[in-house]
């Protein structure tokens, strides 16, 4: 985008005709212009709130912006542009490379006089960039060349590389609350140039709000794809069961974006976790005929092996695994994908790893940085040593079976039980074992 697109856009709405309005999506044509008009994220953008307060100040610092899809993560940045009258640039990380990184900061070097503030840099999905990528930014961000904006849906601590995230505060959207939402279907009826002609009656919306998932730009594609298909109608009511049947009847038209690839995973490895061939062959294909990224899919799959079926059959792990390795596109990719997918399925199940790990990340919560018992220390210098690191450690393999009976938990939390079995034939063996083992602490 050129340093004065958004300046341009915004006077071009006093001139732009009905056809070039009817032409763009609703939820592009409702876009907020400005943070009266933003809806939701009051914790950031509300009254007194930390982003409004640098707003309103005319100066902002570099940061990140994560939340879901369809939140305003874009909208919030585009507003901040015009509210302080900066040039605005913007990247895509799916499109561009580094020299598209360096051209853009030359450029904002270059035209830093049309404005104190520094140039605005926005990257929409900065987790897709790669580190390179991310390093020609670090410069730039530093010197305040450019104030960077980045969003993603991803955990920022994950994708983003240190040095960067350390130049950069990170700002949490949220899902849009029901209110939100319903703030929002109002105002796209009464005030949307081409939904404001007709005869719109919202009776019911729990559906509208159900799948949208606290997404706006979904709920928006949803109410546009309703009353497209009742345009005749001299009256548009919209009820719940209208809304289930036209989303039934064409069911990615509203997801112009393919976000509903979330709800469809989702019911893929509720599918898997159900023990239900069938239904998880469904959801596969519904994936495969959108063009579903094949690699998100396999990655679900291994997931799934380690949490749903888990120990009941760590084969499944195994096969998940190399299903992924195996998978290098389409067609062909959906032959070791199915496979993957109907082996899980009909899988026995057990979530017993994935608890126990829930259970000792909250036992560790409850009782923070308990020290590490002496005799499970490590003990590199004779300093240590004279210390008591490591001492009374009992060497499994000196032992008869390779196992002899000793404390491995902190003295505060001893003789806890984190990781349960579970009531199928491979966990039993593993619970006869340990029982051998550990004798008492073990029977439940």
């Amino acid at each position: 985008m050129l340093p004065w697109a958004l300046f341009i856009g915004k006077y071009a709405v006093f001139i732009r005709n009905k056809d070039e309005d009817m032409a763009q999506p609703l939820a592009e044509r409702l876009r907020p212009k400005t943070l009266d008009d933003y809806i939701g994220q009051k914790h950031l953008v509300g009254p007194g709130a930390v982003l409004r307060k640098m707003i309103d100040a005319g100066r902002i610092s570099s940061f990140i912006l994560w939340g879901p899809p369809g939140v305003g993560k874009t909208t919030l940045a585009q507003i901040i542009a015009n509210k302080l009258e900066t040039p605005f640039y913007t990247l895509s990380a799916v499109t561009s490379g580094v020299k598209d990184v360096r051209d853009v900061i030359e450029k904002a070097r270059s035209n830093r006089f049309f404005s104190q503030a520094s140039p605005i840099l926005f990257i929409d999905e900065i987790h897709r960039f790669s580190k390179s990528q991310q390093d020609s930014l670090l410069g730039a961000v530093e010197t305040g060349v450019v104030t960077l904006i980045g969003a993603t849906t991803e955990n920022p601590s994950f994708e983003v590389i240190r040095p960067l995230l350390s130049r950069c505060q990170l700002y949490v959207l949220k899902s849009l609350e029901k209110e939100d939402l319903l703030e929002l279907l109002h105002n796209a009826i009464a005030k949307d140039v081409i939904l404001k002609e007709k005869k719109i009656e919202l009776k019911e919306t729990d559906a509208m709000l159900r799948f949208s998932g606290g997404d706006a730009r979904k709920l928006l594609n949803i109410l546009e794809l309703v009353v497209e298909a009742d345009a005749d109608a001299g009256t548009i009511v919209i009820t719940d069961e209208k809304v289930t049947e036209r989303l039934q009847q064409n069911p990615l038209a509203y997801d112009k974006d393919g976000e509903m690839h979330y709800d469809i995973i989702s019911a893929f490895i509720k599918s898997i976790r159900g023990s239900d061939p069938d239904g998880a062959l469904y959801w596969l294909a519904r994936m495969v005929e959108a063009g579903e990224d094949p690699a998100f899919i396999a990655r679900r799959l291994v997931i799934s092996a380690a949490e749903d079926i888990g120990l009941a059959n760590p084969n499944a792990l195994l096969l998940a695994n190399a299903a992924f390795d195996a998978v290098i596109g389409w067609p062909e990719g959906r032959i070791p994908l199915a496979e993957a997918t109907v082996y899980l399925a009909t899988s026995p199940k057990s979530n017993s790893a994935y608890e126990g790990i829930n259970s000792a990340l909250e036992l560790v919560r409850q009782t923070g940085n308990l020290p590490v018992p002496l005799h499970l220390r490590n003990a590199p210098t004779k300093l240590m040593k004279q210390l008591g690191y490591g001492k009374d450690y009992k060497y499994a393999h000196a032992y008869q079976g390779n196992f002899v009976q000793q404390q491995f938990l902190p003295d505060e939390v001893k003789g806890s039980r984190i990781w349960h079995p579970q009531n199928n034939a491979q966990e039993a063996k593993i619970k006869e074992r340990m029982q051998s083992l550990w004798g008492e602490r073990f029977k439940e």
